[in-house]
Formats: structure tokens, sequence, C-alpha cells
């Protein structure tokens, strides 16, 4: 039997687990990294991944931080400016413009394997992580701090971090208990190429039955994600292309024209979920593990890197104190941090889903009022964009912009 000894062992490589190991790795931490496959390395040029992110600021700058940045904007990343949101139910419309905050963009948007590979590529330059490829996890022993791999080895660490998903298999194996629901709602995501020009802008439409939202990339494509009821996403999804672009010219309203083509579809299951505990002496979980959103806002993935950022402060802290990696004083201490903030991100999220998906009368008026009132109102829109882009509250150093940094 093969043992391997770490200081942490991550079990995840998508984003925020490669972020993660990123973050410790530069801090000299003896970094195990398990992943079932191998970031994709290579696509067609041109084509759009299914899976993008809208990146806020303080993403964007944990990024630059860890140095994988300038390969992402190698492999293309897509600022936009302005975000157009309408309701549907109500005559409700709010704009936000970066140039109202000083700020050059209100964000980027990455396609998924982008991030992962660049964090990938900057990993192969850290000599004290150690990836494991293709590789699963096959058994948790908190008590001997160690994780044992399906072909027999065992990563040996004082922290072992679930960085894998939603359905979190670490998590299942510690005993950790998420709570949720599921929404009766799944999202159609495609690539389309309307008609009009997008302007760097998102635009994003408040239905009864879920949101619609265009995405801005380069070259006058969007990123749609489409939410509705499992039964019409599944009708959307297998209907012909000629109808497809149809039925979303009428649904979108036309606000960027007629939308010419499509690209491949696929359906995704909404839901949100949240863990009773973030950690346990030797454990600690991160990104989807921890916690699942609903997409409206696109803050899934920037709570994610947070939480990866702040739990690599609180291990840097301890180990500055003395403690070895997984003390539970600075597991507690991640925990604290990040717990609250992010209830309050799914709360936000579920109110909103549940104010603008329904049919009700009375709502749609409160809607309405509302949405037009905070376009009105400078310093509340002002505060919703800054909130968004993570410029507001308390933030680790990795997401705060380094002096004389040019991000």
């Amino acid at each position: 039997m093969t043992i391997l000894d770490f200081d942490v062992v991550i079990a995840g490589g998508g984003m925020v687990g490669s972020a993660l190991a990123c973050a410790l790795g530069r801090e000299g931490f003896r970094v195990g990294l398990v992943e079932s496959r191998e970031p994709q390395r290579v696509w067609p040029q041109g084509e759009i991944d299914l899976r993008v992110s809208a990146l806020s600021r303080a993403s964007q700058n944990i990024m630059t931080n860890l140095g994988a940045w300038p390969r992402m904007a190698a492999l293309h990343i897509y600022p936009y400016r302005r975000m157009e949101v309408w309701d549907a139910g109500s005559s409700g419309r709010i704009s936000f413009d970066c140039a109202r905050i000083g700020e050059p963009d209100l964000g980027h948007i990455v396609e998924n394997r982008v991030t992962q590979l660049a964090l990938w590529q900057e990993m192969e330059g850290i000599e004290s992580i150690e990836r494991f490829y293709p590789a699963r996890a096959q058994d948790l022993d908190l008590k001997g701090h160690s994780l044992r791999l399906e072909d027999g080895r065992v990563l040996h660490a004082g922290l072992i971090v679930a960085a894998d998903g939603r359905d979190s298999p670490i998590r299942g194996m510690a005993g950790i208990e998420a709570h949720g629901w599921s929404y009766d709602q799944h999202a159609v995501v495609a690539t389309v190429t309307p008609a009009g020009d997008h302007c760097r802008t998102a635009w994003q439409r408040f239905l009864p039955t879920g949101p619609l939202a265009f995405l801005p990339v380069d070259d006058g494509r969007c990123s749609i994600v489409w939410s509705s009821s499992p039964e019409e996403t599944a009708r959307l999804s297998e209907l012909e292309e000629i109808e497809f672009l149809r039925q979303l010219t009428k649904t979108s309203e036309e606000v960027l024209g007629e939308i010419l083509a499509v690209g491949p579809r696929a359906v995704f299951p909404l839901r949100l979920q949240h863990a009773l505990s973030y950690v346990l002496p030797g454990l600690a979980l991160v990104g989807d593990a921890a916690h699942a959103i609903h997409p409206l806002a696109g803050q899934g993935v920037n709570l994610g890197l947070l939480d990866a950022a702040t739990l690599a402060q609180c291990l840097v802290e301890g180990r500055n104190a003395g403690r070895q990696a997984g003390d539970i004083r600075d597991l507690r201490r991640y925990e604290r941090s990040r717990k609250g903030n992010n209830i309050a991100m799914l709360a936000a999220m579920d109110t909103f889903k549940r104010l603008f998906s329904n049919h009700n009368p009375l709502l749609g008026l409160a809607r309405g009022l509302g949405l037009n009132l905070a376009d009105r109102i400078p310093l509340l829109n002002h505060c919703f964009m800054r909130q968004a882009l993570g410029l507001e509250g308390e933030r680790p150093p990795l997401a705060i912009r380094l002096r004389g940094m040019d991000l």
C-alpha cells in the first residue's frame, strides 16, 4: 500500500478546488489534488463552452493574484459593461452601467473550461502541488487523516477539503447533511447568434416560468440560460432549430433582434442546497460541496472562489501562529467568515426566484415598483453593482486588488 503525505488534500480539481490548490501551493503548503479527469486542453476555434460563469471583480482579483488571469485572457474572456433587466409581468425595468461607479466593466463572462485550464497550467509550475488524475476517492478516514483512492493509494494530510461539487461524495462519507430543495425549474443552456449587437450588455427577462438571460461574448454571440419548468425545458431542448429560434426570439421580445442560429443545447436541473456544517476536525467543504444556488444572478462560482480564498487565508494565518493545517480553530474561523455571507446570498436568490417566478398580479405590481424605484435611486443602483462585483464587505486578501497592479 502506497501512503503519500501532504499538508492538504483537495478532492475536486474544478475551478474552486484548483484555485485553492494554487493559493496554498504558492504559500508552500504540500498539496495533493484529486480529480476524476484532466481538464480539456484544446477545443475547436470559435467554439463556446456550454458552461460559462459571470466572474465578479473579486473573482478576477483572485485569479490575477494566483497568476491565472493572463492565461485566461489569452484563452478568451468577455467583459460586459451594462446589464438590462426587465419583468414580463409588470412594467418594471432596471439598468446597470459600469461607468456610473467608475469601473471598466461589470464583470467577465468566462467559459468554465478556460478558468479551470488556466489554473491547471498555473499548478504545473508549483512544485509543492501533486495532481492525481484520473482518480477518485473511495474512502475517507477522518480519524486517520487520510483519503483512500480507488487505485489503492492513500493520501495522508492534516486537512482534507471537499471541492467535489453539489453531490459531494466526500461530504457524504463525512456524514455532513445538506438541506435544500429542488426548484420547479431546469435551465436550457446554449450559444446563440442574434441579428442585433449585444453592445457588451447582459440581458435578463424575468418570466413567470423563470428567467431568460443573454450573456455576451466577443464575436457578437451570446450564451443563454433559459430557466423554466422541467417539462418545458425538455420540450425546448428537443425542438427543431427553426422553431427553437422562433420561440427564443419571441420570448426575448426581440431585444437583440431575430435570433439567427443556435449551437448544441443542454439542460441542467436547478436547486438550492446548503451544508449544515462546513467543517469537521481535519475536513472543510468549499464551493458547491457547501452550497448550491439558483443561477439567476450568476453568483455560484464567485461564492466558491471566495470560499477558497478565505480558507487559504485562515490556513496561512494558522501556520504563522504555529498550527498545523486542519486545526479546528482555523477551520471554525473559515466557517464563521463564509457561512453567514453564503446563507444571505442563497436566501436573496431564493427570494428573487419566488418573487419573480409566479403569476400573482399583486406581486407583479410590487416587482414593477421595486425595479423602477431601484433604477431611479442612484445610491441604491450603485450599491447593487458594487455588491455584485464583490467590492463591498469583508474580503480575503486574494480578492483585493494588489497595489499598482493593472487588472
